[in-house]
């Protein structure tokens, strides 16, 4: 099974994409494990990326439509995939559409996972992150406040920029003016399956599993 992972941040396409890999045993292909990947590698694209990276650049659509060819290409995908965080423009859709030609994918779906702009920015700002570990707390179901210590290591809790208000709602600007438009491109193929994500992520889960069993069974 192939599959794009599509939807605004913090609608939990990251937990969908990981928990569809294990159940379905096919690679959860992310742009920035694809990022890491191939500068780990030292492949001529790879250490392009790296070196634009390292300079705090973007990764140009040539560089990164390069590296995502070249993932495709590889055993890892052969049975499949979940892709997520790629295309994010319609330049790079139509580039995706080109590789799967190249590489003979005629059959995928594109889950869009909806979530309005208010609850987004609700569920995103109430993410605290442990400055030591990394590690990522709800303060609405564990509990917690900007006073708490880390439960894990009792390190000091802080809130990412990225996940406060006036930014999150930047970061959805951007992405209805240049990454939403792409799912028109998918209606028009007719491969979008919408998924209502406000529900648990259990829920969520298990319909995306229903939907997905039921266009196999077609």
């Amino acid at each position: 099974m192939r599959l794009i992972i599509f939807g605004p941040p913090g609608v939990g396409k990251g937990t969908q994409a990981k928990l569809l890999s294990e159940e379905r045993s096919i690679p959860h292909i992310s742009t920035g494990d694809m990022l890491r990947s191939a500068a780990a590698g030292g492949t001529s694209l790879g250490k392009k990326a790296k070196a634009i990276m390292d300079a705090g650049q973007l990764v140009p659509d040539d560089v990164m439509i390069g590296i995502v060819r070249e993932v495709l290409a590889s055993p890892r995908a052969a049975a499949g995939f979940v892709l997520d965080g790629f295309p994010r423009t319609s330049d790079q859709a139509r580039a995706l559409a080109g590789i799967f030609r190249d590489l003979g994918i005629t059959s995928y779906w594109v889950l869009n996972l909806e979530v309005d702009d208010e609850e987004i920015i609700r569920r995103l700002g109430a993410r605290l992150v442990c400055r030591k570990e990394g590690r990522i707390f709800n303060s609405e179901t564990d509990g917690l406040t900007l006073t708490s210590q880390c439960p894990e290591c009792g390190g000091e809790l802080i809130q990412r920029d990225d996940d406060k208000p006036d930014t999150v709602r930047k970061r959805l600007q951007v992405y209805h003016a240049q990454t939403e438009p792409v799912i028109g491109f998918y209606r028009a193929a007719g491969v979008v399956v919408d998924v209502d994500g406000t529900n648990s992520i259990d829920v969520v889960r298990r319909e995306i599993r229903v939907l997905l069993n039921d266009l196999q069974a077609r």
